[in-house]
């Protein structure tokens, strides 16, 4: 039974965000700034009551007798009294006999031949466990991007008008940033377990370092950009962040429509029509929020049972990347043009612009080395990512050149008839491409 860390991180970023927040509210209160004290116990207050509420819908503590764990939710202490309980959980397990114990049937990942099938005892304790570590990695994911983004975009703001970073204000967004990547982190797990479900996934260090850094350098400087931008052009923000944010709230709901699938009903079997309305609304407000900021690795599809989109979905990171980019660009060059020097300091205004389309580059290099040598399920692959770029560069080639290369001249020409493999070289052939055959860069 594994230690539940990611219980301890999740409540640690949780109570020292919540702490800094409240503590930097008393200092705008005496300075008397009374708007900023406003909006930074809104993004502190809101995403803290969303966080009890999913808590409190994932532990179904509404259909047992619970009014003790019930009031501590209701005084914003649910989070740390859940993770006494987990390890508590994890302290006495062993030391009492588990009448009921449930059989659980995950493959191995290929290493040569076909993967294996092997079966695992999971006991109530740890099933328990599992329960308390998905639920804090759904809140980790709320409290990251309907709390921690819009805090560190208010106080970055702050740090820009002021012209200065005081203690209190800088560490608060050094907790926000950290709780924005460990949520971002906890998203690129979650995508991963729910594409390969039928696979014991089991992640490195040097995975979680590379995504890490990769989502690091995303949301710094997609934050950056947007408060450099709205520091010059306060009317134009607004627009901008509000059309990108309805454009990835109506997508799934538009793909549902078109699809004339029925209405999802398999959410939870205590909720009316309204109320599964209610969940799915939220959780399309929560996706749009994630993809304002940072790629979201998981797709909402509404008219799947599961609620996600279990292909790849290459092309759409693709796009989404490359549209990012292009709006990071002009909306710098927009910064620059409009008198952004007097808002960056002692740093030249295009050596900042240089750095932050040079810290987006190098976020999106850290996902291509994920994807190419961190992955823990890159073996399921059809193909790698370099074989894929270099598919999309050869296929952008003029038909004519496309002929003319030298690897095309050299290609032997395959038999009319092939010859045919034997058992164990067709079972082999079948094992590479066990997996996602969608899994391509194009």
């Amino acid at each position: 039974m594994r230690l539940p860390s990611s219980v301890l991180v999740s409540v640690s970023l949780f109570t020292a965000e919540t702490t800094a927040a409240l503590y930097l509210s008393t200092t705008y209160s005496s300075a008397g700034d009374q708007i900023w004290q406003c909006f930074t116990l809104l993004f502190t207050l809101v995403p803290s009551v969303l966080v009890q509420l999913t808590l409190i819908f994932i532990h179904r503590d509404l259909s047992r007798d619970r009014p003790l764990v019930l009031l501590l939710h209701i005084l914003q202490l649910g989070p740390i009294i859940r993770c006494l309980d987990a390890f508590c959980i994890y302290g006495s397990s062993g030391k009492v006999e588990e009448p009921y114990v449930t059989i659980t049937r995950k493959k191995q990942m290929p290493r040569s031949g076909r993967a294996e099938e092997v079966e695992q005892e999971l006991g109530q304790a740890e099933g328990k466990l599992v329960t308390h570590r998905a639920a804090f990695a759904r809140t980790s994911v709320i409290q990251a991007f309907l709390g921690s983004a819009p805090q560190l975009t208010l106080q970055l703001y702050i740090c820009i008008l002021q012209g200065g970073v005081s203690i209190g204000r800088g560490t608060l967004m050094v907790i926000s940033l950290l709780s924005i990547v460990y949520g971002a982190l906890r998203c690129n797990i979650l995508a991963i377990k729910i594409r390969y479900d039928d696979y014991e996934v089991s992640v490195g260090p040097a995975a979680y370092l590379c995504v890490f850094l990769w989502r690091g350098f995303e949301i710094a400087t997609r934050v950056t950009v947007l408060v450099l931008f709205s520091a010059v052009l306060k009317v134009w923000v607004l627009p901008v962040v509000a059309l990108g944010f309805l454009l990835f709230f109506l997508h799934p709901w538009v793909v549902f429509w078109s699809s004339r699938s029925p209405f999802p009903e398999n959410i939870e079997k205590t909720l009316t029509r309204v109320g599964t309305t209610i969940v799915l609304c939220l959780l399309t407000f929560l996706y749009a929020g994630i993809n304002v900021f940072c790629w979201s690795a998981v797709q909402l599809k509404l008219n799947d049972p599961d609620l996600i989109d279990k292909r790849q979905g290459w092309r759409r990171a693709a796009v989404y990347y490359s549209l990012r980019f292009v709006e990071n660009v002009a909306l710098t060059w927009l910064w620059n043009a409009h008198g952004g020097g007097r808002t960056a300091g002692r740093v030249d205004a295009p050596v900042l612009e240089l750095l932050l389309l040079l810290g987006y580059a190098l976020a999106v290099f850290c996902m291509l080395l994920f994807y190419q040598c961190c992955h823990p399920c890159r073996r399921l692959f059809s193909s790698s990512p370099a074989q894929s770029l270099g598919r999309c560069c050869g296929s952008l080639r003029p038909p004519a050149l496309a002929r003319l290369s030298p690897g095309t001249l050299r290609q032997p020409a395959a038999p009319e008839h092939p010859l045919p493999l034997d058992t164990e070289t067709q079972d082999r052939a079948t094992s590479v491409t066990n997996g996602d055959v969608g899994q391509s860069l194009c």
